[in-house]
């Protein structure tokens, strides 16, 4: 996927994203952590923390427990499915506090929004200020690519200064298929059977 998009976040093809032999990795296929990277639950938190801790913020139990749960997941989770996996017995974690806290953790960059999926998936690095982001979203394997793609922020700054407006979020979801499930076979039909 990388190969139709500018590589994410400055890093090259095949630096530690720990792929599968198609030039990517993605939430779905293996890592905790958008544009590619194996990034560890712990690793996650304790970024979180740094930031908060540098921006006078207060990184509470609740916050880290939905990153945590967040982080250590493979795929994009809903609010739901984040307190289902945080509660316990007899300790039963409500949704709106969930939505809450996952509310910082977007503002902050800790975590993502998929808006077509009303899911999240964590971040393990810093984005540029203002950075456009785009998200491959396989349909087929339900996996995540986030990538930046420049030429396409460029075309959008035009129509959006033609326009005369201003975006308070630049994040472009593609649904698709993933070259791995493409290469398997497990795709979607080609749209010559779909006729």
């Amino acid at each position: 996927m990388r190969g139709h998009a500018q590589q994410e976040h400055g890093q090259g093809e095949g630096q530690g994203n720990g792929n599968h032999g198609d030039g990517h990795d993605h939430h779905g296929h293996g890592t905790s952590a958008c544009g590619g990277h194996a990034v560890s639950v712990e690793d996650v938190i304790e970024r979180a923390e740094r930031l908060c801790q540098a921006r006078a913020l207060q990184f509470t139990r609740l916050r880290r427990d939905v990153l945590a749960a967040v982080a250590a997941e493979h795929k994009p989770l809903g609010a739901y499915d984040i307190a289902e996996r945080m509660s316990a017995p007899g300790r039963r974690v409500a949704a709106v506090s969930v939505y809450r806290a996952l509310d910082f953790l977007t503002e902050q960059g800790f975590v993502h929004r998929i808006s077509s999926r009303n899911a999240f998936v964590s971040c393990g690095h810093e984005h540029g200020a203002g950075v456009g982001l785009v998200f491959l979203i396989c349909r087929t394997c339900g996996g995540i690519d986030e990538m930046t793609a420049p030429a396409v922020e460029s075309a959008l700054d035009q129509t959006l200064a033609g326009a005369g407006f201003t975006p308070t979020s630049r994040i472009l979801e593609v649904e698709g298929e993933c070259g791995a499930c493409r290469g398997r076979g497990d795709g979607l039909p080609d749209e010559a059977s779909r006729a």
